[in-house]
């Protein structure tokens, strides 16, 4: 299974958050940290803090903050939230996409249980698990 980047720059931004989780960090610094794109990781930052992962507050001292404790955050539900509009094949999309084999296929039930048993792996580790170091400015 292959992610995206949005998911492999919102995990990033979380090994980060997790690493001094008092503070609060910039979409800025996190995208000059990471050397991507602010605007993509602001829409990543949304979408976390509506799945309720992080808390975003304006202003001077703001920022992005984990949302409950990183021990409490699972990995693969973190990965669900943020890859929920990526289809892992196109019959997996609305509507069943442009599949022309979809009435007589076998392969599906087996490729939803592979991306079931991949997000259930990923959910025995938590963002505790993964924080970057304490220190960390991007290289390890």
């Amino acid at each position: 299974m292959r992610l995206t980047s949005f998911t492999d720059y919102g995990l990033r931004a979380l090994m980060r958050i997790a690493s001094d989780p008092a503070r609060g960090f910039s979409s800025a610094e996190l995208a000059d940290e990471f050397d991507i794109s602010r605007h993509h990781l602001t829409k990543i930052i949304q979408r976390l803090s509506q799945a309720g992962v992080v808390t975003t507050r304006r202003g001077g001292g703001g920022g992005a903050t984990l949302a409950k404790p990183a021990n409490k955050i699972r990995l693969g539900d973190v990965v669900r939230w943020l890859e929920e509009d990526q289809a892992l094949v196109d019959c997996f999309m609305p509507g069943g996409g442009i599949c022309t084999i979809k009435s007589c296929c076998r392969l599906k039930s087996r490729l939803r249980a592979a991306e079931h048993s991949f997000i259930e792996s990923l959910n025995t580790s938590t963002l505790a698990d993964v924080a970057l170091p304490a220190l960390a400015t991007g290289a390890c």
